[in-house]
């Protein structure tokens, strides 16, 4: 079920939330236990096939985990098999239900050149969820290898992969964030300051996805949509088509990651932060720092640390570099356009680490020069989205041509009345259109969207703060505030409950 629905906001939590604390006043492990099984039942919920997938990779890879941190003489001198063994199942099962479908159109591409029989596509449903729980178990053996885990509570390690506020999108968990947390008992007796906080939280993401994202979509999606059925986009269209993914994927991330975040706290439990005003960032560097965290560490630390990170010297780390947001790019899709979206961003690393350690860069250390890194980093991550989000690479050079302004150019039909800009316009050979957006969505509506996106991505604070306020010591002095905030909270949430019925998943499911 979907964080933004009926079923989940006046049943599912409130039922889990209540008979949780409920449990918990009797036995803690109890209630982890039902909170682990209400996590399955959320997973079953979406697909009941898919969910003895989950299990078995549970059972089998805390199995492994337990071989591979075991004392015994006789088993220790098998780890490295028992790593490797973990490895190739749980990639072979990801690449089985997300590549055997591309790699067999890729086959079906060569085989076309020469004219021999095509081999037919295979009826693979990918599992939702599958690159989420697989990376976090990969993780979870690679460090039982390394003798970082301890824990070998098999209930706890259940609700470590199973559980559901990040089951589905993220982030990707680290056991030693999760695992303990299950064992302190204040987990298990209700803290109302938390739980204020959690609801707060999920309802700024609540309205991030049904308020922002989801407006922002109708238009991203009939403006790409539009390009898939042959339609040559010029260059307004292009720049707002573009934008509007742009800030449609940003707020519906961010959405979905404070959404999980506040229901976690509900639970007494504390997500890792995945997602920090990205759009902000004044380099591709301090982007990765800031989008995705959690994939981003886990990359860093699970891929490229591996393979040699920066201690071979510069042009090795380039090399690592590269191959991991490849990688990267790969795993977020079965498609060409995803290994050239990672591509593009490998590239886009090694020149900002180049011009890093260039004698140039001293000198854009200024305010003037950091406005001018951002401008840049943002206008990067725009292009790079073209090709995360267009179904083709043909689709993809479409609207770059359009970007540019090859397709052509034209203006609002209002501003025709403006003789100044008519004069101007003409003298350009800049023609005027009543349709600037395509048919389903207005050009004034999408535009004042898109503006009030920038203005909230590029200037509002992170809801991040309030998880540090939530920390602060001072909070108790601060608290009459937070009370206030409570008022346009709850309205809030009343809204966003009237855009219920949209049935709108988070973009990041389908990875």
């Amino acid at each position: 079920m979907l964080f933004n629905s009926y079923e989940f906001i006046f049943g599912f939590l409130p039922f889990v939330f209540i008979f949780f604390y409920v449990i918990a006043r009797r036995n803690h492990f109890a209630a982890a236990g039902w909170l682990g099984l209400a996590s399955l039942v959320f997973y079953g919920y979406w697909s009941v096939k898919a969910l003895p997938l989950l299990l078995i990779s549970i059972f089998v890879n805390y199995w492994l985990g337990v071989l591979l941190s075991s004392p015994e003489p006789s088993l220790n001198q098998n780890r490295r098999f028992f790593l490797i063994t973990g490895l190739v199942v749980n990639l072979g099962v990801l690449a089985t239900f997300k590549y055997t479908n591309f790699l067999i159109d890729n086959i079906n591409f060569t085989l076309g050149l020469f004219r021999y029989k095509q081999i037919p596509l295979l009826n693979i449903i990918l599992p939702i969820g599958i690159s989420f729980f697989t990376f976090t178990q990969i993780a979870f053996l690679v460090d039982c290898y390394r003798g970082k885990v301890k824990e070998r509570n098999f209930i706890h390690y259940l609700l470590f992969v199973s559980y559901f506020p990040h089951l589905i999108a993220g982030p990707v968990l680290h056991h030693a964030q999760m695992m303990p947390q299950f064992g302190k008992k204040e987990t298990y007796a209700i803290d109302h300051k938390k739980v204020a906080f959690g609801m707060t939280i999920f309802t700024v993401g609540l309205a991030k996805k049904l308020l922002i994202a989801d407006l922002l979509g109708e238009y991203a999606d009939a403006f790409f949509n539009g390009v898939k059925s042959g339609l040559s986009p010029q260059l307004f269209m292009s720049w707002f088509g573009v934008w509007a993914y742009t800030f449609q994927i940003y707020f519906d991330f961010s959405g979905y990651s404070d959404m999980a975040i506040g229901l976690s706290l509900l639970f007494g439990i504390k997500l890792p932060i995945n997602f920090n005003s990205p759009y902000k960032a004044t380099s591709i560097i301090d982007f990765w720092r800031r989008w995705h965290i959690s994939l981003s560490t886990f990359l860093r630390d699970y891929l490229y640390f591996p393979l040699g990170g920066n201690r071979l010297g510069k042009f090795r780390r380039h090399i690592n570099l590269f191959a991991t947001m490849v990688l990267g790019g790969l795993w977020h899709g079965a498609s060409w356009t995803f290994v050239l979206w990672g591509t593009l961003h490998g590239a886009y690393l090694i020149l900002n680490h180049t011009w890093r350690s260039s004698p140039f860069a001293k000198h854009f250390e200024s305010y003037f020069g950091r406005r001018l890194g951002w401008l840049i980093t943002f206008t990067c991550v725009c292009f790079a989205w073209v090709l995360f989000r267009s179904d083709s690479i043909a689709s993809a050079q479409s609207i770059f041509l359009g970007m540019f302004g090859t397709n052509g150019i034209s203006l609002p039909s209002q501003l025709e009345t403006v003789t100044a800009i008519a004069d101007l316009a003409g003298q350009w050979g800049v023609n005027f259109t009543q349709q600037l957006t395509p048919k389903e969505v207005g050009t004034t509506r999408i535009f004042l969207l898109t503006l009030f996106a920038m203005l909230m991505a590029f200037l509002a604070p992170s809801s991040t703060r309030l998880l540090n306020l939530a920390d602060s010591r001072s909070f108790e002095a601060k608290e009459h505030r937070f009370i206030w905030l409570s008022f346009p909270m709850a309205l809030l949430l009343a809204v966003c409950i009237t855009h219920l019925q949209r049935d709108s998943a988070f973009l990041y499911f389908q990875f």
